[in-house]
């Protein structure tokens, strides 16, 4: 294409943000700047921030939010959410906050964005804080609001307040709990160790429990050391996916905890005859503005020789100040 515009810019970005390939919607967007100067529009600034955020590429959203302001995007109620709502998956409540606060007219997901984001973080007083601004401000929370009221409870062990709120979302505003709700209930609960309660809200509401409601109940049931609802967890999280190694990681290291050594040993047994197999880890690392994926043992990368070459001198480094590391690094 001898000459391109924002429409075919935007189109090529777009379909690259559809297909999740989010690295590519960033160095899409900086050949876009470079190659020919065509200044983005808010779909381009609200498609890129939001890969941002779902890379964690903080320092790649400040220079955007940069070229928001620059681009006369700052009062854009649309440009505004997706800052916040990159802000927030970054973990920056500050700024996300600082960017709501600036916004001249807000509307139901700018609220909902800054709830689910304070939920998220562990600043439940403050998410429940801006549920009372938001209401006073007018406008009418829906399911969405609700999820982050009720994480926002769970993260500070509010039991009482979060049933009420609950209630309230049925009486005062008409809205059905959907399993995301309730999920959150039972986080609630098994958080505060109220595990006993947890099972019997599962047994008792009126959707059935997903995978991600027992795996709650399965980590908390690490925390407070109780052995008969953590295997009730994993026979009914077995159910949904037999071969995740996590659920019978999580099973083990409860076995662990209290000493069941032949109940340890008899789960392993039983985890090897399932035949799965781990799943490498993973991490995403943003330097000089790109954002490189790695996995374990990664042979995949291009500078894959260059990096551990690398790691090898810093291992060694390392060993002569006496740090050894634990386990087979496998780049000596």
């Amino acid at each position: 294409m001898p000459e391109k515009n924002i429409f075919s810019w935007n189109g090529l970005i777009g379909g690259y943000a559809h297909n999740g390939r989010f690295p590519q919607v960033l160095t899409t967007f900086n050949r876009m700047l470079a190659e020919n100067k065509v200044k983005p529009n808010e779909a381009t600034l609200v498609m890129v921030l939001s890969a941002c955020a779902r890379l964690g590429a903080l320092v790649l959203g400040k220079w955007v939010h940069i070229q928001a302001k620059a681009n006369g995007y700052s009062g854009n109620c649309r440009v505004g959410n997706a800052l916040i709502d990159m802000y927030a998956k970054s973990g920056a409540m500050e700024s996300a906050i600082d960017v709501f606060r600036s916004m001249k007219r807000k509307d139901l997901i700018s609220w909902n964005t800054m709830i689910c984001g304070l939920a998220t973080h562990g600043h439940g007083a403050d998410a429940l804080n801006m549920f009372s601004e938001m209401k006073n401000a007018g406008e009418k929370p829906d399911s969405i609001t609700f999820i982050g009221i009720l994480s926002g409870c769970a993260h500070m062990g509010f039991v009482e307040d979060g049933f009420s709120y609950l209630k309230s979302m049925i009486d005062d505003y008409s809205i059905e709990p959907q399993i995301e709700h309730y999920g959150c209930i039972v986080d609630l609960l098994a958080r505060a160790g109220l595990l006993a309660q947890a099972v019997d809200f599962i047994v008792k509401m009126p959707k059935e429990a997903d995978a991600v409601m027992w795996a709650t109940l399965l980590a908390s049931c690490r925390v407070y050391k109780n052995v008969e609802f953590a295997e009730l967890a994993l026979e009914k999280l077995v159910e949904f996916d037999p071969k995740n190694p996590t659920n019978y990681v999580m099973l083990s290291n409860v076995y662990g905890d209290i000493g069941r050594w032949k109940d340890l040993a008899r789960l392993k047994v039983a985890t090897r005859d399932t035949g799965f197999r781990k799943l490498p880890g993973c991490s995403l690392i943003e330097v000089n503005d790109v954002v490189s994926e790695f996995y374990s043992l990664d042979e995949r990368h291009p500078d894959k020789e260059q990096i551990y070459e690398s790691l090898k001198g810093l291992t060694m480094l390392s060993r002569l100040y006496g740090n050894i590391p634990e386990g087979d690094t496998d780049i000596d």
